[in-house]
């Protein structure tokens, strides 16, 4: 025999085997009878043969061999596979308490593969775990409710299991709350409570007390009466009904007359819980036997509610369900599905086919399940399946949540807060980019003063400043984006915008892009920047001009949007008004449906590396936000791509004066004299900022902060101007202005910031005062200071 394993398996004997047996058995009976010619010894032979052989044969039946790889120890990579849930946290624990296996959903709610019960659970969920666990150690089963991960609700199960008993399996799964209660109490007492009072549905909402909280006119009339239906909440339920010989439930205030009645009870939550219950009661007029009109009732009533139900027959097939289930189930018009399988993928069918064969038996508990529907691709909606009884074919209540709109408005929450996140951070960079390309700018400008065209350095220097520029026009995008720059709105007509920048245009997207430009009649005016609107029609036609490589049409309309036009788009977040519309359209080759909800973030961009910053749209949306407007994308793979902007309609009235463009100031001179105190917290641009206006004549006396700007103020003599930065530590430059204009209220102030003006308005809420956005050069540096106090000076000479 040859070996297969740790243990030898005799291999199984052939019938030629089993027949040369038998043959030498009878040989030997025969020649022993031929030896002693003892007939009594040769049966006795037989008989002695026959026994030995049956007993080796019940041997090998009752202890059969041991085949190779029976003691091999379990697969546990194998096991924890086959332990992955979407839903259920599950983990393996020895009697040691060692971790065998878990799967990735427990690694990922527990924030690591952290052996139970010793898990981070709030407030004395450990201690209630580690009960669970000493509870099924023992009975061979534990739970645990109310655990809590931070947000996260868990309930845990606990089973002992294995060969010998001695391996826990931990089961945590998540809670869903539903305030159900409080929107069948709006419903009872409103219009949707006397509806069912005239489809006579007596209807209440009932604590776990049993009292009443809420009940629809036709219960109060036939549990109260008329004269106490008004003072009803919060007494008790059991005395208002009784129960005959015969089992039949009856209204206990209508005595012998009284006519039966049939009570429907949903409860809201598991039945052992502490929740309320929705009673129901239909007359049984024509018997207990008649369940027809009972269930027609019911069916109204479910109707009603504003969740999802549906009633599923003993055989799991759909009697009925309401419009709230379709919509909650993604069901189309005139789609009724036969099975409640036919409405999840195939790897839930099983599992809800279970659950409510478990629960048709018509006992009144319920339980939840985690499924994901058919129809729908996201996440996973929880569904709960009640027992019922008294309801004819009705053997089980199914309740869906609409959860669509819930995790659309949870996208919309969690893409807002991160463009704000984003926009802070933005706003943040570009000022301390705008501190540094202020300080660089202005060496520059210095070392210019000393060097000519023909020196060596001359062009570097100016490489140098032109470089600077553009990364001053990259933070002027940051700001755009996070809609903190200075606007410089206007009353303005966007077909002129468009006019002023269509020969730009031509030359940006080249000659095998054409451009179509169409005006509509009616526009009214808006009020924005024209040169940020030009910055947007020139981003949306630059992207245009890429996305059709082999050329095409780029098409820009303005037309006319009435409030009416804007209810029948039903944008939501887009109130109804007039508006002026600008659609940038081309013939290029579209965006796909997975990439178009990210266009508009910061840096995200489809074009190969070194083509594009990923702030074109950014910026745009930015601007348009800023100017009070909207923007929507439409596009698909092939068929090219549309942005629609939407700018509210100004409206002039009587007392509304016309903003004019700002006039022309004349040039002032980079050259003066008088005292300054410079107040800069940077020292880079505290250095290049004083010796700039040194050199342009003036005296200046230099703080680091607010605090010692004030300290400086005092020692002086004399001080015509202030300059300080806006954002300080300690004490900001609005503070320290403001002590300041309390001792000397003429005194005249410029403002410097790496922040846009708009952002810091809410700061610098003091009067005459001028502000110079950095980055900044030196002759815009040393004009700005003259003109500070010129206007200074014009301010005391009319007053």
């Amino acid at each position: 025999m040859g070996a297969v394993g740790p243990l030898s398996v005799p291999p199984r004997l052939s019938r030629v085997d089993v027949g040369l047996l038998g043959g030498l058995a009878l040989l030997s009976t025969a020649l022993l009878f031929w030896a002693t010619r003892d007939t009594v010894l040769a049966a006795g032979f037989v008989a002695g043969l026959a026994v030995a052989v049956g007993g080796v044969v019940l041997a090998r039946r009752l202890f059969p061999a041991v085949v190779a790889g029976d003691t091999a120890p379990p697969d546990w990579t194998m096991l924890r596979q086959a332990v992955n849930h979407e839903d259920v946290a599950i983990a393996v624990t020895d009697r040691a308490g060692r971790m065998v296996c878990a799967n990735d959903l427990f690694g990922t709610w527990m924030g690591g593969f952290v052996t139970p019960p010793g898990l981070p659970l709030e407030g004395r969920g450990a201690d209630v775990l580690k009960n669970a666990g000493r509870m099924a150690w023992r009975d061979g089963e534990g739970r645990a409710d109310d655990l809590a991960i931070g947000p996260l609700q868990l309930r845990a199960q606990v089973t002992r299991t294995g060969q010998a008993e001695d391996y826990l399996v931990w089961r945590f799964s998540a809670l869903e709350r539903l305030d159900l209660a409080s929107e069948i109490t709006r419903h009872l007492d409103g219009p949707a409570g006397r509806t069912l009072s005239h489809a006579g549905v007596m209807a209440a909402l009932v604590n776990a007390e049993g009292r009443l909280r809420v009940a629809n006119q036709a219960f109060l009339l036939r549990a109260l009466g008329e004269d106490d239906a008004g003072h009803y909440a919060g007494r008790d339920v059991a005395p208002m009904l009784r129960i005959d010989d015969g089992g039949a439930l009856y209204f206990a205030r209508e005595g012998d007359c009284a006519t039966p009645v049939r009570m429907l009870q949903i409860p809201l939550a598991p039945a052992d819980s502490n929740t309320p219950v929705l009673l129901a009661l239909l007359d049984e007029e024509m018997g207990p036997a008649d369940r027809g009109t009972a269930q027609t009732y019911v069916e109204t009533l479910l109707s009603l509610l504003p969740f999802g139900l549906a009633m599923v027959d003993r055989d799991g097939r759909f009697l009925y369900m309401n419009r709230a289930f379709v919509r909650a189930a993604n069901l189309g018009e005139g789609k009724m599905p036969r099975y409640p399988g036919d409405i999840v993928v195939s790897e839930d069918k099983g599992p809800l086919a279970d659950m409510i064969r478990r629960h048709s038996s018509g006992q009144q508990v319920g339980g939840d399940l985690s499924i994901r529907l058919a129809g729908q691709s996201g996440d996973p909606v929880s569904i709960r399946i009640v027992g019922v009884r008294g309801l004819g074919e009705a053997a089980v209540l199914l309740s869906l949540k609409d959860s669509s709109e819930e995790s659309r408005l949870k996208r919309q929450v969690a893409q807002a807060s991160k463009m704000q996140a984003v926009g802070q951070l933005a706003g943040g960079v570009a000022h301390d980019f705008n501190n540094i390309l202020t300080a660089v700018l202005g060496a520059c400008d210095l070392m210019l003063m000393r060097h000519t065209p023909g020196d060596s350095d001359y062009d570097d220097i100016q490489q140098i400043r032109s470089n600077a520029n553009r990364a001053a026009s990259l933070t002027r995008q940051l700001l755009a984006f996070s809609r903190q720059q200075t606007l410089r709105p206007q009353i303005l007509q966007l077909p002129d915008v468009i006019s002023e920048v269509s020969h730009l245009l031509k030359r940006l997207i080249g000659e095998t892009v054409q451009l179509a430009v169409h005006h509509g009649r009616g526009l009214g005016a808006v009020r924005a920047d024209p040169g940020q609107l030009e910055q947007v029609i020139i981003n949306l036609a630059v992207n245009a001009r890429d996305a059709m490589p082999g050329g095409g049409t780029l098409t820009i309309e303005t037309y006319p949007v009435s409030a009416a036009d804007v209810r029948q788009m039903g944008h939501e977040f887009m109130p109804p008004a007039d508006y002026c519309a600008l659609k940038v359209s081309d013939t290029g080759t579209g965006i796909a449906a997975d990439v178009l909800p990210k266009i508009f973030e910061p840096f995200f961009t489809t074009k190969d590396v070194g083509k594009g910053t990923g702030l074109g749209l950014s910026t745009v949306y930015g601007i348009i936000k800023q100017s009070a407007g909207y923007i929507f994308a439409d596009s698909a793979p092939g068929q090219g791509t549309s942005f629609s902007i939407y700018l509210p309609v100004h409206r002039v009235g009587t007392d509304t004066p016309v903003v004019a463009p700002p006039p022309v100031k004349p040039k002032k001179s980079q050259w003066g004299t008088g005292t300054i105190l410079l107040v800069e917290d940077e020292d880079m641009v505290r250095a290049v900022a004083e010796r700039a206006l040194t050199r342009a004549g003036y005296s200046v006396v230099t703080a680091s902060q607010g605090e010692e700007g004030l300290e400086r103020f005092a020692q002086m003599a004399q001080v015509d101007l202030i300059i300080s930065d806006v954002v300080m530590p300690t004490m900001d430059g609005p503070a320290m202005v403001r002590a300041l204009r309390a001792k000397r209220p003429d005194l005249p102030v410029l403002f410097m910031s790496g922040y846009a003006e708009e952002q810091l308005r809410h700061s610098i809420n003091i009067d005459d005062v001028a502000f110079l956005p950095k980055p900044f050069s030196v002759a815009q540096l040393t004009e700005a200071t003259s003109a500070a106090l010129d206007d200074a000076a014009h301010r005391v000479n009319n007053g």
